[in-house]
């Protein structure tokens, strides 16, 4: 069965689980696996664009990873700096965004980053948002300072605060909810990420390790959501307003 061009889901969402274990198999330390972990985001990413995917979002550096091995904490964060490559955006039309505890990071990471969402905000094809310190947790605890501080003003009324009003002060404000979220590495869980923005998504799990999730890997994810979509004539964000 191939993919349904008018049917590709305007927002993709991953959690890229299984670098460590990737490695282990390979007897290889865990920092070699997030290397090539690295490199199948380019692969993804492309592809996504390609098949013409509005918003991809990688959960690539959660807040509880900051308790991690100091080392490997280290060689994630130099190995963020080296894999941005602003040629691929640039070549493939895509932008790029960041959602997360951004000041957490290291502050030549910040810098690059900055600089990459920059250099690609005129961009129009599809979105790529790295989850970088990020965790829903988190995300949510944000808004609802924010709105505590709003209040506390007098700038909301608290019968004017509705789930809409909500999801204005998410970092994910600028984007539409995930139609489509997708874990790699085995597990069945969403682990903190996208919480309230994956209410009404399909999910799509796998055993394959992100390392070895391939082009052939994503088309059956995308394929899969296109059947239950297909079974139930509805986008998330259809479903969402009923």
């Amino acid at each position: 069965m191939q993919i349904d061009k008018n049917r590709i889901p305007r927002h993709v969402a991953i959690i890229m689980d299984g670098n460590g274990r990737w490695a282990k198999q390979r007897g290889r330390d865990r920092t070699y696996g997030h290397q090539i972990g690295a490199e199948t985001v380019h692969v993804i990413a492309e592809e996504a664009a390609r098949l013409g995917v509005g918003f991809l979002t990688l959960y690539t550096f959660s807040t509880e990873n900051w308790n991690r091995p100091s080392a490997e904490v280290e060689a994630l964060m130099t190995l963020l700096f080296d894999s941005i490559e602003e040629e691929t955006f640039m070549k493939n039309n895509i932008r790029f965004r960041i959602i997360g505890d951004v000041a957490k990071l290291p502050q030549n990471v910040q810098e690059r980053l900055a600089l990459c969402v920059a250099h690609t905000a005129g961009n129009t094809g599809m979105c790529l948002v790295l989850a970088l310190s990020y965790s829903s947790h988190w995300e949510i605890t944000q808004a609802v300072r924010q709105i505590a501080r709003m209040a506390a003003e007098g700038q909301v009324r608290a019968e004017e605060i509705d789930s809409a009003f909500i999801a204005r002060h998410l970092a994910t404000a600028f984007m539409p909810d995930p139609d489509l979220l997708i874990r790699t590495g085995g597990e069945l869980r969403l682990s903190n990420y996208l919480l309230w923005q994956c209410a009404y998504s399909e999910l799509y799990f796998c055993d394959t390790y992100w390392p070895d999730f391939r082009v052939d890997e994503f088309h059956k994810a995308i394929l899969s959501y296109q059947l239950r979509e297909r079974r139930y004539g509805k986008t998330s964000e259809q479903v969402s307003a009923d």
